[in-house]
């Protein structure tokens, strides 16, 4: 006797609610609300059960649609406040918009480029984050940044871009498998 579909589907959320949290976290939004986000994107997916071609990676496949969910939320962020920065979050959402077939053969290393980025991030000396978090997630620009940090405005630009190159690198060695 074969699997119930609901049994298939309750098989499906043990393996990738972990994993799904951690996506979900991980493009922005505000910890309190990461349960009901994943939550929301099971009940969508088990809706459309019969669309998921089991030959695919049902991970992905969540991860999409909960990255469709995320996007959605920031356009009714006004209302709800569940996105903890609008700029931050469209710049990690946006990275995780590769290919499903793509995301597929990558499994969760969307999720851990993701991770990375905001363990870098967190690492930055103080005047580092100022300028990152001014920038991307307050959206101030360059010559408010640099009025706020007495600095010229071309400095800040110069600074971010050194900021975003040592994010890379960081990201980089992180990413990095053991032993490479």
């Amino acid at each position: 006797m074969g699997e119930s579909r609901q049994d298939i589907f309750i098989n499906y959320v043990r393996e990738h609610h972990a994993g799904l949290r951690a996506f979900i976290r991980s493009v922005g939004v505000d910890p309190m609300w990461v349960d009901d986000i994943a939550q929301e994107a099971f009940i969508v997916a088990y809706n459309r059960m019969e669309e998921f071609d089991t030959t695919r990676d049902f991970g992905a496949w969540v991860r999409g649609i909960a990255r469709n969910l995320v996007i959605n939320e920031r356009r009714k962020d006004a209302r709800r406040k569940r996105i903890l920065s609008e700029n931050l979050t469209d710049v990690l959402v946006s990275t995780t918009s590769v290919p499903e077939e793509e995301e597929e053969q990558l499994g969760d290393r969307a999720t851990a480029k993701l991770i990375a980025l905001r363990q870098c991030i967190a690492d930055l000396p103080e005047k580092s984050m100022r300028l990152i978090r001014g920038r991307y997630e307050e959206d101030v620009s360059a010559p408010d940044l640099a009025e706020e940090l007495d600095m010229k405005p071309p400095a800040v630009r110069k600074a971010l871009e050194r900021v975003r190159t040592a994010l890379r690198k960081c990201m980089e060695e992180k990413l990095r498998p053991a032993g490479a």
